[in-house]
């Protein structure tokens, strides 16, 4: 039965695989974190005259590289001076002077500050609209082949750290036996190759990523230095550091721990038994503990800056508490890896383990422990992040972040089920195969005489002269070498065919054998999804900026102009939002109403808001209005007079504390 379940557990995990590749060529190009929420001349607007500068406003901070913000002119030339300035959330960039009348295309491409590209284009008219060469390209950055590679890099480092982080935390906390175990070696080796080759192709792919998505930039040692001097770029590198300590850490647990437990076993404890691990000789079970509380506190702080590295540089570090959110994420992703990593481990100790090294029912015991703790800290952290990443019920169902959100718990609750299979199936577990192998053992040892593989195979007879049917392999008995080595390995061959029987003879073990590699399956597809999470603008930032865009042009029938302006006044709790609602945005008399929210949509009060209009062309202004505070986070003012038509600016002092305070402005068309 076991030769028939291998090929199975092959063919299912390159089916699984096959799964997450699809996922992620769904996930790639990358969706976006930030998004446009305003700029100034709006989308479509037809302006009386050239603007002096183009502005853009992004719904979180975002950075620009050179040449990133363009405008150009009818004819496809170059309208703007490449000079594109501005901090945080705000960018502008001046245009030449003397732009005659038609339609110009404004294109830009940044970078969110959670590490996702962002590129889009938009058209505005001076004068009146007119015919333009110029075709707005689709966003190559974060797309193409360039793109796909960076999508699969982060899925393999992803896996890579599950594996590498998780399978060593199963043979240090439950089986530490295991680290002899060659196939349990190769399991964690291939997990920390898997996430240092996948660190360097995302570092090398980085500067194309994010800029031309041209497979030529690659290997551009300027667009590489680049990087380097961003966030993503700078944990990148410490990954790679740290990746460095991690195979100092693998070395140790599979050569100096391993052979002190090797040792340990065989040393006889006080009693003159044979001690079990940590509980042999004096010298050699002091030995084996003191080392392996040097690997499991150097482990953790390894581990913990491992994902620290994806905390930093990804959607923990945006948004709404941050000082919160990337501790939070540190622990979550170590408790994935705990769970999901040890899983592959037990996956692998039962299908591939020795006769000789069988895996212990205490040991599967111990993981069940170990996943049930992963399970609570997945569920305080997920619900945590599920809150500050969606916000609403209406972003959980109308998000894409919110569907894979959605997709991602189904998931979990369903290999929470099957775990609780497995964990009906580890409490019948009992180690009696073990027992029967040795007695086998002993039987074979007392001279048993012929030996016949029990499924039908060929007998093997022992030759020369012992009585107990081993051969002897001594010359001067005349028999042949080679024939002795080819009856000793047929032996050995049988012998272990026979205690591989024993072991999967068990019921016990083959149920939890299943439900282990159900449980497998199940967790690569999370693994996929969970990467197509990080790779998709979260509900919240998604619902925030449809709202400020839809607001920023809103234009009621009788001539109503909202505006929302993003504030940093550098202080504490001063960032925010203000709203303009300027009606009917005509000369004469308006009514301005001032809104102040915080990030997250709260209305909150400020002790001063200020309001003043300019009209540039005619030096007209700025002309003061201090509003009347009307409730929380609400102040207006009637009959504020706006003399002539125009293209006014209208700038909001937002003061925050006795000291701290910030002046926003925007132009807009009244009249």
């Amino acid at each position: 039965m076991t030769q028939t379940i291998a090929p199975r557990v092959r063919s299912l995990v390159l089916l699984l695989l096959a799964v997450a590749a699809a996922l992620l060529a769904d996930a790639a190009p990358a969706s976006a974190h930030a998004a446009l929420t305003s700029s100034d001349p709006r989308q479509g607007a037809v302006v009386d005259q050239a603007p002096e500068q183009i502005s853009l406003t992004f719904s979180e901070t975002v950075a620009l590289s050179d040449d990133a913000l363009r405008v150009l002119d009818p004819k496809g030339g170059r309208a703007d001076t490449g000079e594109a300035r501005g901090t945080g959330a705000t960018y502008t960039v001046k245009l030449r002077p003397g732009l005659p009348d038609g339609t110009y295309t404004v294109s830009y491409q940044v970078v969110s500050a959670d590490s996702h590209p962002v590129a889009g284009a938009f058209t505005f008219s001076i004068g009146a609209p007119s015919a333009t060469t110029v075709s707005v390209p689709e966003a190559t950055a974060g797309g193409g082949a360039v793109g796909f590679l960076y999508g699969v890099g982060r899925y393999a480092s992803y896996a890579g750290f599950i594996v590498l982080v998780g399978g060593a935390a199963f043979l240090l906390a439950c089986w530490p036996r295991g680290t002899g175990v060659r196939a349990v070696q190769r399991l964690v080796v291939s997990g920390w190759v898997a996430l240092t080759a996948a660190t360097l192709g995302l570092l090398l792919l980085r500067g194309s990523y994010t800029t031309s998505g041209k497979a030529g930039d690659v290997f551009d040692l300027e667009l590489l230095g680049q990087v380097l001097q961003t966030k993503t770029g700078a944990a990148l590198v410490s990954r790679l550091l740290l990746l460095a300590a991690a195979a100092l850490f693998v070395a140790v647990l599979f050569g100096a721990y391993a052979k002190r437990i090797e040792g340990d076993e065989g040393a006889p404890d006080e009693d003159g038994d044979a001690g079990g691990v940590g509980e042999g000789g004096d010298e050699a079970g002091k030995e084996a503990r003191d080392l392996a509380f040097g690997l499991a506190v150097g482990g953790v702080v390894v581990a913990a800056g491992l994902a620290a590295s994806w905390a930093m540089a990804e959607h923990a570090s945006t948004g709404i508490q941050p000082g919160i959110a990337m501790p939070v994420d540190v622990l979550h992703l170590l408790a994935v890896a705990a769970w999901l990593g040890g899983l592959a481990a037990l996956l692998v100790a039962l299908h591939r383990a020795p006769a000789g090294t069988p895996l212990e029912a205490t040991a599967v015991r111990r993981f069940s422990q170990l996943a049930f703790g992963s399970v609570l800290v997945l569920v305080v952290t997920g619900l945590y992040q599920s809150w500050r990443q969606v916000g609403s019920w209406s972003a959980l169902t109308g998000t894409r972040y919110g569907q894979l959100l959605c997709l991602k718990a189904g998931l979990v609750v369903l290999l929470v089920g099957i775990a609780w299979i497995s964990r009906r199936w580890t409490g019948r577990l009992t180690d009696t195969v073990t027992a029967g192998a040795e007695r086998e053992k002993e039987r074979v040892a007392s001279g048993a005489g012929a030996t016949a593989d029990g499924d039908g195979g060929t007998a093997v007879t022992g030759a020369g002269d012992g009585d107990d049917g081993t051969a002897d392999t001594g010359e001067d008995d005349g028999v042949d070498p080679e024939r002795a080595a080819q009856l000793a390995r047929q032996r050995a061959a049988v012998d272990a065919a026979r205690q591989k029987r024993l072991r999967d003879a068990d019921p016990t073990r083959n149920g939890l054998r299943r439900s282990v590699l159900a449980e497998a399956g199940v967790a690569v597809v999370l693994l996929a999804v969970t990467t197509m999470l990080t790779s998709t603008e979260p509900g919240r930032t998604e619902e925030e900026a449809k709202a400020a865009t839809a607001t920023s042009a809103q234009t009621s029938a009788t001539g109503a102009v909202t505006l929302d302006m993003p504030f940093d006044t550098g202080g504490q709790d001063g960032k925010g939002v203000v709203r303009i609602d300027l009606d009917p945005a005509r000369t004469g008399a308006n009514a301005l109403h001032v809104y102040v929210t915080r990030p997250n949509g709260r209305a909150f009060d400020v002790p001063e808001v200020k309001v003043a209009f300019t009209l540039e062309s005619q030096d007209i202004g700025p002309l003061p209005v201090v509003p009347d505070h009307i409730t929380t986070g609400h102040w207006s003012a009637n009959g504020v007079q706006i003399p002539m038509a125009g293209e006014w600016k209208i700038a909001v002092t937002v003061r925050t504390s006795d000291i701290d305070q910030v002046t926003v402005d925007k132009n807009t068309q009244i009249g």
